[in-house]
């Protein structure tokens, strides 16, 4: 009972589960040309057959016989021989690196029709293929089905064209069955589910013409096909397109789908003829309207994809593999590995994205300044032990490899401490040139595996470190500097202070006791000043008035300005009074008095506040000309200051 059962449920498995393991019987035969051809009286036919180009069938023996009852007699062969009744009608041309042979024969009549054979060998022996012969009277002939002679698990394109007036018509692939046309896919976005990710539709640059392309051919996408403007059966035009798939010597059995890990990596490996030479090489992603190409061989990246993917090319073994890291929910889909070569096999591959751990781990950014080390770590689980293990940077032209051995990369290290399963990538002083994408992985036998993409980012320039007699260098300059830019009549707290350190800065080394001597004599002046300054101020805030001065009001004295006019007024450091031009006059005078009465005023008022003035005026130049380097007789203190300020004004 238990069989019986068993036999039941097998009962219910469509066929549709067996035919990818097995071939049609018709796809069995190697040896494929049209099914029908068609021809006038007094025209020519022209039948092209295919068949695989391997070593043997390259130098074999091709013919064209015509089946009688009994067997088929040969009226053409390639070894030169033509029956009598074809003589000087009958041709046949044989193109073994294509696989193809070309049978012609002309001046047609009505005795011709019949079933003929093209085939390969001294005998049938299942390397031929039948073609039905049909002559009519005219005036037009049908069109014959394009054919397309496509390995397994291979890709082919099939061109289109039906006019200008077509553009804006819906175009259409579908292959024809018992139940009539099954749509594989079309301009509106409907694909069929068995050819997702493998059909793509696109327009070609003639207006009205298009291209079907199918790749990872399988023995089920054999048969009749229809491509088409308009709809089947109800408008538009079509033609006909029958495809057959055989069986090569050398057909890759690379994985359709690959699986990784979100956030971690993925290798897809693809193939091409090493013996060619191909000027592109790219992977592109496959969409219902398209494949947007994501990387090529000459140094294009797509922008989103800048840092995370790489290819890798092995002209050795016909192959070159596209690494993806960082990986996301959205890389999920279809991915074509294309050449510029239209006969050339197309693969696809499904990039299946699951929940998972990545195995190699580390900072995806690390930040770093200029000039200081920095460490780039990649820690591995122990699978990966036996695995090679590397860092490289990466370029839109690949990852170059770094070692500690390559001179071309100064102050870089490598080395995997295996006690912590760590790769480190160490820069003893990182340079703005180092930043950028820098890859850990490993690889197997020449095989990519897992990667980790990390992006460094270099700041900028670190502060450079003073060295201390720099320091003094720089104290001394800057301590002469306000000396020009602030009035030294100006009543500043620590004015002898910064006196002070001028001249102690300004002196020679070789001097220093005569400058001890000096600043103590100056200290003591300063004591004494210190409190006579006071009283002065006290007086002077009295009669201070508020002056404008730009956008700021502040309470300045008036004398303050006399002492700018009669002892700051001199430009030239250490020059003579007698050398400088004396300017007349106090246009700071606001007052309505007469002359006299204002000088009467002022001369009534010096007593001990204008001693004091002269005594801390006096002190400043007398600083300020040490600062400045000058000799004692050379101050630039009027000689005859005091005169000066006997009321004259």
């Amino acid at each position: 009972m238990t069989s019986l059962a068993f036999i039941f449920l097998l009962s219910f498995l469509s066929a549709e589960a067996a035919r990818s393991k097995y071939p049609p019987k018709a796809a069995s035969n190697p040896v494929f040309g049209p099914r029908q051809v068609y021809g006038l009286i007094d025209g020519s036919v022209t039948v092209k057959c295919f068949y695989p180009p391997t070593k043997v069938n390259r130098h074999d023996r091709k013919y064209w016989c015509r089946e009688s009852s009994r067997n088929c007699l040969t009226v053409v062969s390639s070894n030169g021989y033509t029956s009598p009744s074809y003589q000087g009608r009958a041709s046949i041309s044989d193109y073994p690196e294509q696989g193809v042979m070309v049978v012609n024969v002309s001046h047609l009549a009505l005795s011709d029709r019949g079933t003929y054979q093209c085939g390969i060998g001294l005998n049938g022996r299942a390397l031929s293929y039948k073609v039905s012969l049909d002559i009519s009277e005219g005036p037009n002939v049908p069109e014959e089905a394009e054919l397309f002679y496509v390995e397994l698990h291979g890709s082919v394109t099939m061109t289109c064209s039906f006019g200008t007036d077509t553009v804006s018509m819906r175009k259409f692939l579908c292959k024809m069955e018992k139940s009539g046309c099954r749509n594989i896919i079309d301009t509106y976005g409907k694909i069929d589910e068995e050819f997702t990710g493998r059909a793509l539709l696109s327009n070609e640059d003639t207006k009205g013409a298009f291209s079907v392309m199918i790749t990872q051919v399988d023995w089920e996408d054999a048969g009749l096909y229809l491509c088409g403007v308009g709809f089947y059966g109800e408008s538009g035009e079509t033609k006909e397109l029958d495809l057959h798939v055989y069986e090569g010597t050398n057909v890759p059995q690379g994985k359709n789908t690959v699986i990784g890990v979100k956030g971690s990596s993925v290798t897809i490996e693809c193939h091409y003829d090493p013996a060619k030479n191909y000027s592109l090489k790219y992977l592109c992603k496959w969409r219902n309207n398209g494949c947007s190409r994501i990387i090529e061989n000459t140094g294009f990246v797509y922008d989103t994809y800048e840092g995370r993917v790489a290819m890798f090319d092995n002209p050795q073994n016909g192959t070159f593999s596209v690494v993806m890291n960082q990986l996301r929910e959205t890389d999920k889909g279809y991915y074509w590995c294309m050449t510029n070569d239209e006969r050339e096999r197309k693969s696809s591959k499904e990039l299946k994205i699951i929940e998972g751990e990545p195995g190699l781990k580390g900072k995806e950014e690390v930040l770093a300044e200029v000039g200081s080390r920095v460490d780039l770590t990649c820690s591995y689980p122990c699978k990966y032990y036996s695995y090679g293990k590397y860092w490289c940077k990466w370029s839109n032209n690949g990852c170059s490899p770094l070692s500690a051995s390559d001179q071309s990369q100064p102050g870089v290290d490598v080395n995997c401490d295996t006690a912590n399963k760590t790769l480190v990538l160490t820069f003893d002083s990182v340079t703005t040139m180092d930043q950028g994408w820098y890859w850990c992985g490993v690889k197997r036998n020449g095989r990519y595996g897992e990667t980790l993409a990390v992006y460094l980012q270099v700041a900028g320039e670190k502060a450079a470190e003073l060295n201390p007699e720099l320091l003094n260098l720089d104290t001394s300059s800057n301590a002469v500097a306000p000396s020009n830019a602030v009035p030294q009549g100006r009543a500043f707290s620590n004015a002898g202070v910064q006196s002070a350190a001028a001249s102690e800065s300004s002196e020679p080394s070789s001097g220093s006791n005569a400058l001890t001597v000096a600043l103590a004599s100056s200290g003591a002046a300063v004591v004494v000043l210190g409190a006579a300054f006071a009283v002065f101020k006290y007086r002077q805030i009295k009669r201070s008035d508020l002056v404008s001065v730009g956008s700021y009001r502040t309470n300045i004295s008036m004398s303050d300005f006399e002492s700018v006019k009669e002892y700051g007024a001199n430009d030239n450091t250490c020059m003579k009074e007698s050398q400088e031009t004396q300017l007349g006059g106090d246009e700071f005078i606001t007052t309505t008095a007469s002359v006299e009465s204002a000088a009467e005023t002022k001369k009534a008022k010096r007593g001990s506040k204008e001693d004091a003035d002269l005594a801390y005026s006096a002190f400043l130049l007398t600083s300020n000309a040490i600062a400045q380097g000058c000799p004692p007789g050379d101050s630039a203190a009027p000689a005859t200051a005091s005169p000066a300020w006997d009321g004259q004004v």
